[in-house]
């Protein structure tokens, strides 16, 4: 692979040799317009940002999303802001010129202006704008090396014009493309099926054990809404008082440690070198809630069991919620890093309710004050004190109905998670053998993809 200029100037990012019949390398900058964002200065300024309607998109508006496409963003600009900046229309092609996601592209969904860290590639000439993100995509690793600086590389406008990129013609490009996207639409709506389900669970959770709804509405004479008469049964019809105001009659304050417990068991998987294990890290949580399988002569350190009864709880950064209701494979043993507690279910309790606790708004409004230490990369939580805070705790025939609806979420969760890792697995297996001709779309559609 030669990094350095060929001999019209171009830079070479892709095998420079053995394009099929038909395709030929070209300069980016000869099929598109690129273009670097813009941002008002200081940032955040209430002049440019105060009041504003304008989405103002960021890096981490795509990075964070798990979708190639960016839909929402977390700041906007007024019109004075836009004045300063560069406005894009939706279904714009995007690239991070800078820091950690430099090479990383997007397609925006929605119109709005790009700060100074994008690149903003337009005007296509027989280049297809999605076989162009698959390109630069694929290729990210390798336009990293080509970024100007030290502390903070940069891909500038000059080198990324220069990017030579393989093209077959528009037709095959498109074909391309959309074998490629079929594979991510799949694992996008895979993400909005677990959202979805996930936030079902929230809203049951938090209708039924912390607004107490049911037992309201049985107060005023009224039916449950949405449950069934032996469902109904289980709540009381009144409240009384505790120490944590008014619960439902019956219904007892208690802590966590009523209805959990903390696995400390710990293995040292380098013992058992030829051993595969699951591994379950912040990283993988991160990088779509994944345990990888990784070798025990590759993972150092001592590493918590992960119990079959367990929820995973971040004791790093609380303001990071990393809460992980983890698919145990069967044929493996799995582990976890010593960043988060191991919380078991007591009996009569479901791992389903304790992650259900964990992740409601009214669990997180305590947890995050639990928290040690002075700098924002090196808060944690003492496990201690989780299993220290009040609780609000029902009956456990309650806490078994309320499993029963939501066990079947959470395994779908877990199903479709598994489905988009080996989805995106053979994306990653097909992305560089289409860009480079390797593999054609007619052979894919013969079913042929070794």
């Amino acid at each position: 692979m030669d990094l350095n200029n060929n001999g019209d100037g171009g830079i070479w990012v892709f095998d420079e040799t053995g394009l099929p019949d038909g395709w030929t390398f070209d300069q980016l900058g000869n099929r598109c317009t690129i273009r670097r964002g813009s941002s008002p200065r200081p940032a955040g300024h209430p002049r440019y940002f105060g009041g504003g309607t304008i989405p103002w998109i960021k890096i981490g508006d795509a990075t964070n999303t798990g979708s190639r496409f960016i839909e929402r963003t977390a700041e906007h600009v007024n019109e004075e802001g836009a004045k300063c900046s560069v406005l894009i229309p939706a279904g714009s092609l995007i690239i991070a010129n800078s820091g950690v996601s430099l090479g990383f592209a997007a397609i925006t969904r929605l119109a709005g202006c790009i700060h100074d860290g994008w690149l903003l590639a337009s005007d296509f000439r027989e280049l297809d704008r999605d076989y162009l993100f698959y390109c630069i995509n694929v290729a990210t690793q390798r336009i990293r090396q080509l970024a100007d600086g030290t502390t903070q590389p940069n891909l500038n406008t000059g080198i990324a014009r220069r990017l030579m990129l393989p093209l077959p013609d528009l037709a095959e490009q498109k074909a391309i493309a959309s074998v490629l996207g079929a594979l991510d639409d799949k694992i996008e709506l895979n993400r909005r099926m677990n959202a979805n389900l996930e936030a079902m669970a929230r809203a049951l959770f938090k209708s039924w054990f912390v607004d107490f709804d049911p037992v309201r509405a049985k107060l005023d004479g009224r039916k449950p809404k949405g449950l069934d008469e032996p469902t109904a049964a289980l709540f009381p019809d009144s409240f009384q008082d505790s120490k944590a105001g008014h619960i439902p009659d019956g219904w007892t304050i208690g802590m966590v440690n009523d209805l959990a417990t903390l696995n400390r068991g710990a293995v040292s998987p380098c013992e058992f070198p030829a051993e595969t294990f699951d591994h379950f890290s912040l990283p993988a949580f991160d990088d779509g809630r994944t345990p990888k399988a990784e070798l025990g002569s590759a993972i150092m350190s001592n590493k918590f069991t992960v119990m079959p009864n367990s929820v995973l709880l971040s004791k790093l950064n609380p303001h990071i919620p990393r809460i992980w209701l983890p698919d145990l494979n069967p044929s493996r043993r799995s582990v976890c890093s010593t960043e988060f507690m191991v919380v078991c279910s007591k009996p009569d309790v479901s791992r389903e309710y304790l992650f259900s606790l964990f992740t409601s708004a009214a669990f997180a409004s305590i947890y995050g004050t639990l928290v040690t230490g002075t700098t924002g990369s090196h808060q944690r939580i003492r496990p201690e004190s989780v299993l220290d805070m009040t609780i609000v705790i029902p009956s456990s025939l309650l806490v078994r109905r309320f499993t029963d609806i939501v066990k079947p979420m959470f395994d779908r969760v877990n199903r479709n998670t598994e489905q988009s890792l080996t989805l995106a697995t053979l994306r990653d297996t097909l992305l560089p053998k289409l860009i480079s001709g390797e593999l054609s779309v007619d052979k894919i559609k013969e079913g042929i993809v070794a």
